[in-house]
């Protein structure tokens, strides 16, 4: 079974909004994903399997660069490429907008992200301390286009 990704809508958004939390992570606030979504400078994807949204993930293009700001897979589909996909097709969509790089924060403590990331050609660049929820390191990466 492959995914199917695309770009997300307001639809897409209503559709899990109610299970962000519990099948997705803590990772922002509903009221916070529906304000990227309605951003101008804000791309999103989703992707599904059988009309069923099992990831999303966004960027934020300010100036020359693109911020990613999720990269989020429903937990029962993790460890099956989802991660990768929604982040190749973002890095393919910031290229298509000539921004310079791409930037992002991960968790000190999520090993996985991390790879994924450093397989993709991000480099570590620096270090956020207690930036998630004032206890754990972000570190900050970036990939230059």
């Amino acid at each position: 079974m492959s995914a199917n990704i695309r770009k997300m809508t307001l639809d897409d958004f209503y559709k899990i909004s109610d299970i962000l939390i519990s099948d997705f992570d803590d990772f922002w606030s509903c009221d916070c994903l529906k304000q990227e979504l309605n951003c101008k400078d804000s791309y999103f994807l989703v992707a599904s399997i059988d009309e069923e949204i099992i990831g999303f993930a966004g960027f934020k293009k300010i100036l020359d660069e693109a911020d990613i700001m999720n990269i989020v897979v429903n937990k029962q589909f993790r460890g099956q490429g989802i991660g990768s996909l929604l982040l190749k097709d973002l890095i393919s969509y910031a290229e298509s907008l000539c921004v310079s790089s791409i930037t992002l924060e991960v968790n000190v403590k999520n090993s996985v992200a991390i790879s994924l990331y450093h397989k993709f050609g991000f480099v570590d660049i620096g270090v956020r301390t207690k930036y998630y929820n004032g206890v754990d390191d972000g570190i900050i990466m970036r990939k230059e286009i």
